[in-house]
C-alpha cells in the first residue's frame, strides 16, 4: 500500500510541474525547449505505471491530460496518443495470440468495421475546430469515467445460444485459462448490436486519439458474452489494428509531431513495464480511484478549456 501511495504522489506530482512548466512558458519566460519533452516523458512515465494496476491503457490517460497541462496543439496530442496506444497494443498482441488469449477469428469482423469508422473518425476531428473537439473530448472523458463506475464486469457470462451471424462467422472456440488451468468453451451472441457498438467506438478511437480499450472489453464482456480474460486479450489486438489505421490519417496530415510521439511512446512503454511488476503489489482499488479522479479532473478541464472558460 504505501508503494502504491508513492506511485500515486509521484504521479501528481510530475502532473503538477508539467502544469506549471505550461504556464511559465505561457507567460513568455522562455522555458528551454527540452523541458517540454522531458516532462512529457516524465508524465508519461508515471501514467503507464498507474494505467496498467488501473486496468485501463495508457491512451486513456493521455490525451485529456497532456491537452490539458502542455501547450502541445489537440492535432498533435491525438496524433501521439494513438501511437501511445498503437505501441502498447502491438507489443502485447503477438503474445496474445500465440497464448490463446485473442481471438483472431473474433478480432477481425469487429476490427474491420472499427477501423473503417476510425478512419472517418480520424478525418471528422482533423477536420473541426480545436475548439470544438477539445469540448467534444471533455464529454467523452467524463462519459468514459462514468462507465468505469457503473460497469460491472462478468468472469464467464452464460451464452445459453448464439445468434444466427455469430454462427454463420464460427464466433466460438476454447481457450485455457491460465490461473485456473481448466479449458473455457466460449460462444457469443448479440453480434449485430456488437458490431455497431465497435463502430462508434472506432469513430471515437479516431476523433479523439484515445485509443478504445475502455469500451472494447465492456462491450466484449457484457454485451456479447465472451469471457472477461478472452474479451480483455481480444481488445488488444482489436487495438492494434484500428489506431494503427487511425495513425496513419494523423501521419498524412502531418499532425504527428515526434518531439510529442517519442518521449510519449517511450516513457510510456518504460512506466508500463514497471506497472505490470507492481501489479500484485499496488492496490488496486486506490490506484483506480485515482484514475478516476485524474480523469474527471481532466475531462471538466478539457471541456472548461474548450467552451473557453478555462483557457
Amino acid at each position: 500500500m504505501r508503494s502504491g501511495a508513492f506511485v500515486l504522489v509521484g504521479c501528481g506530482a510530475l502532473l503538477a510541474a508539467a502544469s506549471a512548466h505550461a504556464v511559465d512558458g505561457a507567460g513568455g519566460t522562455g522555458a528551454a525547449w527540452w523541458l517540454w519533452p522531458l516532462a512529457l516523458f516524465a508524465s508519461c512515465f508515471a501514467m503507464g505505471i498507474v494505467a496498467v494496476p488501473a486496468g485501463i491503457g495508457g491512451g486513456t490517460l493521455f490525451v485529456p491530460i497532456v491537452s490539458s497541462f502542455f501547450p502541445f496543439h489537440l492535432d498533435f496530442v491525438r496524433g501521439a496518443g494513438l501511437l501511445v496506444a498503437l505501441a502498447s497494443a502491438l507489443s502485447a498482441g503477438p503474445m496474445l495470440l500465440r497464448n490463446g488469449m485473442g481471438s483472431l477469428r473474433l478480432t477481425l469482423p469487429l476490427a474491420v468495421l472499427a477501423s473503417a469508422s476510425s478512419i472517418a473518425g480520424a478525418m471528422l476531428g482533423l477536420a473541426l475546430p480545436a475548439r470544438v473537439v477539445q469540448t467534444l473530448l471533455g464529454g467523452v472523458v467524463l462519459g468514459i469515467v462514468a462507465l468505469m463506475l457503473v460497469s460491472r464486469q462478468s468472469a464467464y457470462p452464460v451464452v445459453e445460444r448464439p445468434d444466427a451471424l455469430a454462427r454463420s462467422l464460427a464466433l466460438h472456440g476454447t481457450f485455457v485459462d491460465g490461473a485456473s488451468g481448466r479449458s473455457v468453451h466460449w460462444q457469443v451472441h448479440r453480434t449485430v448490436p456488437g458490431l455497431v457498438a465497435f463502430m462508434g467506438i472506432g469513430m471515437l478511437a479516431g476523433m479523439f486519439g484515445i485509443g478504445a480499450g475502455w469500451a472494447n472489453v465492456p462491450v466484449l464482456n457484457l454485451l456479447m458474452g465472451t469471457p472477461l480474460k478472452l474479451a480483455a486479450g481480444t481488445s488488444g489486438v482489436v487495438l492494434s489494428l484500428v489506431d494503427s489505421s487511425a495513425a496513419w490519417v494523423y501521419l498524412h496530415r502531418g499532425a504527428v509531431l515526434p518531439m510529442i510521439a517519442v518521449p510519449s511512446v517511450l516513457g510510456m512503454m518504460l512506466g508500463a513495464r514497471i506497472g505490470v511488476r507492481l501489479l500484485h503489489r499496488l492496490d488496486a482499488a486506490s490506484v483506480r480511484r485515482l484514475v478516476l479522479g485524474v480523469l474527471l479532473f481532466a475531462g471538466v478541464r478539457a471541456l472548461l478549456k474548450g467552451t473557453g472558460v478555462w483557457p
